[in-house]
């Protein structure tokens, strides 16, 4: 069979099959979600997810006062606690939750900087996930087709990607006042990623989003914007800066508080499980699969809880399916499974290399804006894909007030409060908004 050898990989052994990237099979994945990449593209498909998902995972412990080097560390051994437990099933990549951020905020400032109150509602938050997965699987799945219809599914995932629209315009410095430089970046990185997933031929046409990180940076340098001194300053070596809670060698002396803080954490858990099931149905659209069928949503939430209980354990943050990584394989046409496992384990490295860690770091947030931009785009259009696949009628008035209702709610910042410390919003309220219509609306003959 005729070989594609890249000239610029002659060095690398990247020699590929044309039958390999010009006829997709496993629902037009090039990759299959089961199927194992060659060594060498292994090696750089999940280097790709690690840039996809770094920024974000860093972000949430630098908000709340969690060690970075225990997120990423727990974002790599969540992973593999939810690969393991979903039978190796989904190509999920978890990183740290946005989701937890107000309540953890107000559990620490309660707890005068201490993150005991925070570390023991996270890991209680992984125990109702696994409540709630244990009652899923006694109950059944038939009420998720019922609850979720293609009219509820599209109009979610829409609001999923067109939701983090704002944060991606917003990184690429395209605010008032934004750096001109920033901008210039951020339409490079774009434009490259663009074209390269378009025109690219071989192996390069499913590592785009790494190219057009490498060329951004490249650019931002020469543009000033990339300050080295984290690097400068980093050590090699160092482990995580895990926080217990109990002193090791005493596991009698427990360090959990079990206060109003605590507790005020918890119902921020069914916001999340609304999420973990609209971006599961986002991956599942994606794959040509149905991951809450197979696996099955049981296991999906009980290795999502799983792995925040262990983070938390750990002193990281809460974990949850990342919209990044989702959208990368949604480019790329990459569901192996084995990569975002290589992705996982990236992570557990660079925990412990502090250069490394410290080097990512430094890529300036325009680059990651204008990656994003196409990343979260692509999660939108997957949401309008459901719709036109399954044939949604909208000269049907109950399929238009559906969607009407669940995109404003979702996309125009609609805000319900409940209690003290939690609030539905976003994707959580226009899930809501979406099944209660859909149930109590007549349906059209």
């Amino acid at each position: 069979m005729k070989k594609i050898v890249d000239e610029r990989a002659d060095d690398m052994e990247l020699v590929l099959d044309e039958a390999e990237f010009s006829q997709p099979e496993n629902n037009q994945m090039i990759i299959g979600i089961s199927e194992r990449p060659k060594p060498l593209q292994w090696l750089f498909l999940s280097f790709q997810h690690v840039f996809a998902m770094f920024g974000a995972t860093i972000l949430v412990p630098t908000m709340t006062g969690f060690p970075v080097s225990v997120a990423l560390f727990a974002s790599g051994i969540g992973t593999l606690i939810y690969t393991f437990i979903t039978k190796r099933k989904v190509p999920v990549y978890l990183g740290s939750s946005f989701a937890y951020i107000g309540a953890v905020l107000i559990a620490v400032e309660a707890m005068g900087g201490d993150i005991s109150a925070a570390q023991t509602g996270l890991m209680l938050i992984g125990l109702i996930y696994v409540i709630v997965a244990i009652l899923v699987k006694f109950i059944g799945k038939g009420w998720i087709d019922k609850l979720l219809p293609p009219i509820v599914i599209g109009p979610m995932i829409a609001v999923i990607g067109l939701g983090l629209a704002a944060n991606a315009v917003s990184n690429a410095g395209f605010v008032e006042g934004g750096d001109l430089r920033a901008m210039a970046v951020a339409v490079i990185t774009f434009l490259i990623a663009a074209f390269i997933s378009t025109k690219a031929k071989g192996f390069f046409k499913i590592i785009p989003f790494l190219i057009a990180i490498l060329c951004g940076y490249v650019v931002s340098i020469c543009f000033g914007l990339v300050d080295f001194t984290p690097v400068m300053e980093a050590k090699w070596f160092s482990l995580p800066e895990f926080i217990l809670p109990f002193k090791l060698g005493n596991f009698a002396t427990y360090d959990l508080y079990f206060g109003p803080e605590t507790w005020a954490i918890l119902p921020v858990a069914f916001v999340t499980i609304a999420e973990h099931i609209g971006d599961h149905t986002v991956l599942g659209k994606i794959c040509g699969k149905n991951f809450l069928k197979d696996p099955g949503l049981d296991r999906t939430l009980m290795g999502d809880g799983i792995a925040t209980a262990v983070s938390a354990f750990m002193g990281g943050p809460a974990n949850t399916t990342y919209g990044e990584n989702t959208g990368v394989i949604g480019m790329t046409k990459i569901a192996s499974v084995y990569v975002t496992t290589g992705a996982a384990c990236f992570a557990i490295a660079l925990s412990c290399i502090g250069k490394i860690s410290a080097f990512i770091s430094t890529i300036p947030t325009c680059v990651l804006g204008g990656m994003s931009i196409l990343l979260y785009g692509v999660i939108a259009s997957n949401g309008l894909r459901v719709l036109v696949d399954n044939h949604i009628d909208f000269g049907k008035q109950r399929n238009l007030v559906i969607a009407s209702a669940m995109l404003v709610i979702g996309l125009g910042g609609a805000i319900l409060p409940i209690g003290n410390f939690m609030t539905l919003s976003g994707t959580a309220l226009s899930a809501l908004v979406g099944v209660v219509l859909n149930l109590i609306l007549p349906k059209e003959n």
